[in-house]
């Protein structure tokens, strides 16, 4: 088969690298890629979101299946667009992409049919959203509706921060239409996990448990950002809570969207938070997170073709999903000033090193591009460091090790992705 992977980030590389053990694949394509993923595949420089360029360059290569990695294409309807060609392509249609499209949306089917989640208000006017947070319940979270770049929630522990967050959103426009409507939802407390999912329509079969670390800096501070790294398996996600998820939240989605009338096929990432109260819905993404899926995709024994089409063809219930018993670890190196303003074309050192390295260290590329016969960097979020080891105290230490290898002028990373979880749990 020849195959297509949409996207550009590390998120992107960790599924290509998955593509390639399977048997059915004969070529691989990525665009727009990066420099790591065109070490793997063949690259082209098309822009995301021009599904005709997309659907040309896939009538041309002569395309089997194209994966999309990306939320924008997909929120904005590059399957179904794919689909009127003719095209196979993964991934949810655009009206099932509204559960990461909209927040509003997201939460108001988790309302409608009792999918435990956190107490919410929603607004599209800024003046009633300000007169709402005088009398509000501190600290509180005020969410833009639509798609930014996982930036768009902000945590509030005051009426002035409150008031900010929504004069930023709505009024300043920080994140485009997406904050024409926003969610101010109350703040819940717990331990975070990311379960990303396959789904058919019918069946949703979720993938082994991960935790990602959203904030820029160590000890959770500083900014959110795309994802700074990391874990899986979750040592807070048991089998109790799991059985309690997939009856009262995941089927429940899936079951919800039917419905509706809304067939999704794809990746559902459900963001839980662990609360006291049980299990609670943060988020829903469409597609696999990042930087999440460079430690659980690693860790997946099946072959990621036959679950694409599966997938596609109603068939996830023939599938069995398994996944190695031991842990991987993603630590993001960042260039100085992420999620802000930083300096781009810093020659990057010591990625021979990975080629000569066993198969338990790998460097994801995200922010990454070929200068001559250099590879600069290119991004917020430049690679994605990963490690497996036996349990997640060896991958933790693996891959902060292999971090070193490598070298970039203003090269920053949090030191202690994985580490909270270890001391909590007393490892």
């Amino acid at each position: 088969m020849n195959i297509l992977v949409i996207g550009s980030g590390g998120r992107e590389h960790a599924i290509c690298l998955k593509l390639l053990q399977s048997s059915k694949v004969k070529k691989l394509y990525c665009v727009p890629g990066n420099a790591g993923i065109a070490e793997i595949a063949e690259t082209a420089d098309i822009a995301v979101m021009d599904f005709e360029k997309l659907i040309k360059f896939a009538k041309k290569k002569e395309i089997d299946l194209t994966v999309v990695g990306m939320d924008d294409p997909l929120c904005a309807g590059i399957v179904d667009e794919f689909e009127k060609e003719g095209l196979r392509i993964f991934g949810p249609r655009k009206e099932a992409a509204r559960l990461e499209g909209s927040k509003a949306y997201a939460k108001e089917l988790m309302k409608k049919y009792n999918i435990p989640t956190a107490e919410y208000e929603i607004f599209n006017d800024a003046a009633k959203a300000k007169e709402y947070i005088k009398a509000a319940k501190y600290p509180l979270v005020v969410k833009a509706d639509g798609l930014a770049l996982g930036k768009g929630v902000i945590i509030c522990s005051s009426y002035g921060e409150a008031y900010e967050a929504i004069e930023k959103i709505m009024l300043a426009k920080e994140f485009g239409k997406s904050g024409d409507t926003i969610v101010i939802e109350e703040f819940i407390t717990g331990r975070e996990v990311s379960v990303l999912s396959f789904c058919d329509g019918k069946t949703v079969s979720p993938m082994s448990s991960s935790q990602d670390h959203k904030r820029a800096k160590d000890n959770d501070e500083g900014l959110n950002t795309g994802g700074m790294g990391a874990f899986s398996p979750s040592p807070f996600y048991t089998e109790e809570i799991e059985e309690y998820c997939v009856e009262n939240i995941y089927k429940r989605t899936v079951e919800a969207l039917n419905r509706e009338a809304v067939e999704f096929k794809g990746i559902i990432f459900f963001g839980l938070m662990l609360t006291e109260e049980g299990p609670k819905v943060l988020e829903y993404n469409v597609r696999f997170g990042d930087p999440e899926t460079q430690a659980v995709l690693l860790r997946l024994k099946n072959d990621l073709v036959e679950v694409f089409e599966a997938c596609i063809e109603g068939k996830l219930n023939k599938i069995k999903l398994e996944f190695e018993a031991n842990a991987a670890v993603c630590v993001i190196l960042a260039s100085e000033g992420y999620p802000q303003k930083y300096e781009k074309g810093m020659v990057i050192k010591g990625l021979d090193k990975f080629n000569s390295a066993d198969n338990e260290f790998y460097c994801f590329h995200a922010g990454t591009k070929k200068a001559g016969a250099e590879i600069v960097t290119n991004g917020g979020r430049v690679l994605g460091i990963t490690a497996k080891g036996a349990d997640l105290k060896e991958a933790v230490k693996k891959a902060y090790e292999a971090c070193e290898w490598v070298d970039f002028k203003g090269k920053y990373k949090r030191s202690d992705i994985g580490k909270s979880a270890l001391e909590a749990r007393g490892r």
